[in-house]
C-alpha cells in the first residue's frame, strides 16, 4: 500500500475557513456532489447551504403521516432537535431526532413524518444518528434508554444499541454499547463501526447479508484519550474522529496508530472535567467549559467538495462550519455513489 498521506501531516489553523452564519447546533453535516451542504439545526430542521454560499432554514412541518397521530405531531412541532442526518435513495432526509426520540423522514421542503418512535413495543430511546447503506436500508443508533439520558454519562450505562429499518420493519441488530453515537460502514459494507462516546472507544460489528451481527470487537485503542463523537473514513482507510470536549481532531490509521491532526482543547477545563468523568459527577456546566474556539464542542466531520477532499466540521455550540482541504479524499457515502 502507498504511504499514508496523513503521516507527518497536521492541519494548519491558518488554512481553516468558515462557511454559513447564524447556525444553531450544526451537529451533523451532509454534503452533495454539487457542492451543497445540509446541516442539522436546533431551530427544528436543517439549513441548506448552496455551493455559492446562500443558506435557507428548512423547518420541519408535520405532514400527512403525522396527522393521525396527535401525540407524535405535537412532539415533532414542539421539542424537535435534529441530530443525525442521512439521505435516503429518493434524496429525502432521514433524521435521528434527539428531541422527539424518534426516527423521522423529511422532504427537502420540510414536510416530515414519523417513521418509528418505538421498538419491540417500547420507546425507542435517545435516537442519535442515522446512516443509509447501498441497499437502501436505514441504520440508526440509540445512545441510551435512560431517562433522563444524561444519567448514562456518569453511570457509563451499556444500554445503547444499533438498529436497522428495512423491508421487514425495525429491529435491534447489536446491543450493549456505552453511549452509542455515530455509525459508519467500511467501503465494502462488511463492518459497521460504532462510536461509544462514554467508553471513549470505537467498536465494530461484522454485518451479515441479512443485516445480522456476526462478530464484534474493539477497533483501535481501548481508550482514545478523549470522547469520540463523530467520524468518517478517508480513501486510504484512516478513520478521522472528532473528540468532543477534548476538542481534538484525530485519525486512527489502519494499523491502529492515533494521529493528532488538530488540537483546539482547553487543558485546564478538560483536567477538571476528567476528574468528574472518572468520579461520575459531570455536569453540563463542566462540559460547556471545555469547548474550543474553532468548532466549539466539536461533534462531527464530513468530507465534501467535488473531489471529496474538503473537510467540514460540525459542532454543538458553533454558529458556522469550519472547513479545510485534506491531503486525502474521503470515502464516499452511499448517496454519493447513487
Amino acid at each position: 500500500m502507498a504511504n499514508n498521506p496523513l503521516k507527518g501531516w497536521q492541519l494548519d489553523r491558518a488554512a481553516i475557513r468558515t462557511l454559513g452564519e447564524g447556525l444553531q447546533r450544526p451537529e451533523c453535516i451532509l454534503a452533495e456532489p454539487d457542492g451543497s451542504l445540509w446541516t442539522a439545526d436546533a431551530r427544528g430542521g436543517v439549513v441548506h447551504i448552496t455551493a455559492d454560499g446562500r443558506q435557507t432554514l428548512v423547518a420541519q412541518q408535520a405532514g400527512k403521516g403525522l396527522a393521525a397521530n396527535a401525540s407524535a405531531a405535537e412532539r415533532m412541532l414542539g421539542g424537535t432537535l435534529p441530530n443525525g442526518l442521512a439521505f435516503d435513495r429518493d434524496g429525502n432526509i432521514v433524521i435521528a431526532n434527539f428531541g422527539t426520540d424518534a426516527i423521522e423522514l423529511m422532504s427537502r421542503d420540510g414536510r416530515s413524518r414519523l417513521l418509528y418512535d418505538q421498538i419491540d413495543g417500547q420507546p425507542l430511546g435517545k435516537a442519535n444518528f442515522v446512516l443509509c447503506d447501498s441497499h437502501g436500508r436505514i441504520w440508526f443508533s440509540v445512545t441510551t434508554r435512560q431517562v433522563p439520558w444524561t444519567r448514562s454519562i456518569n453511570e457509563k450505562t451499556a444500554d445503547g444499541y444499533v438498529g436497522v429499518i428495512d423491508d421487514n420493519g425495525i429491529r435491534i441488530v447489536a446491543d450493549g454499547f456505552v453511549g452509542t453515537n455515530e455509525i459508519r460502514f467500511d467501503a465494502a459494507e462488511e463492518w459497521l463501526y460504532v462510536v461509544e462516546t462514554n467508553a471513549r472507544r470505537i467498536s465494530r460489528v461484522r454485518i451479515g447479508d441479512d443485516g445480522e451481527e456476526l462478530a464484534r470487537e474493539i477497533y483501535g485503542p481501548t481508550d482514545l484519550g478523549g470522547f469520540p463523537d463523530g467520524f468518517a473514513f478517508d480513501a486510504y482507510g484512516n478513520l478521522w474522529i472528532t473528540l468532543i470536549l477534548t476538542e481534538r481532531l484525530i485519525a486512527l490509521t489502519p494499523e491502529g496508530e492515533v494521529l493528532t491532526l488538530l488540537d483546539d482543547g482547553n487543558p485546564e477545563a478538560l483536567a477538571i472535567y476528567e476528574q468528574h468523568y472518572q468520579a461520575g459527577t459531570t455536569t453540563p456546566e463542566l462540559m460547556g467549559a471545555c469547548k474550543g474556539t474553532l468548532a466549539p464542542m466539536m461533534a462531527s466531520l464530513t468530507f465534501g467538495g467535488p473531489d471529496l477532499q474538503t473537510v467540514y466540521l460540525g459542532s454543538l455550540a458553533g454558529d458556522r462550519l469550519p472547513f479545510f482541504r485534506a491531503p486525502v479524499a474521503g470515502q464516499p457515502l452511499a448517496h454519493w455513489r447513487q
